[in-house]
């Protein structure tokens, strides 16, 4: 299955970021458990995170990426990108 990326930079503030936080946390267990390989973090020096997935087909990615918390409560810009792996 391809990879992708959802590179997102916040645009709330910090408290209503954070209540959203648990939920996004949730969704990406949820991934897991249904084999999407999905790993989340945030950026160490500066505000922003991404969201590394699998899935069939772009169109599949848009629809894991619609039901984030994150985007659904409008905490985040973000853009999403296929990862093309060239070395593993």
């Amino acid at each position: 299955m391809p990879w992708f990326v959802k590179i997102e930079k916040g645009i709330v503030d910090k408290a209503t970021f954070d209540r959203h936080v648990t939920a996004h946390k949730a969704f990406v267990r949820d991934l897991i458990a249904k084999g999407h390989k999905a790993k989340t973090g945030y950026w160490g020096e500066f505000g922003g995170g991404m969201l590394l997935f699998e899935a069939a087909s772009l169109e599949e990615a848009k629809e894991i990426v619609a039901r984030d918390p994150l985007i659904q409560n409008n905490c985040v810009e973000f853009e999403l990108h296929e990862w093309c792996i060239v070395v593993s």
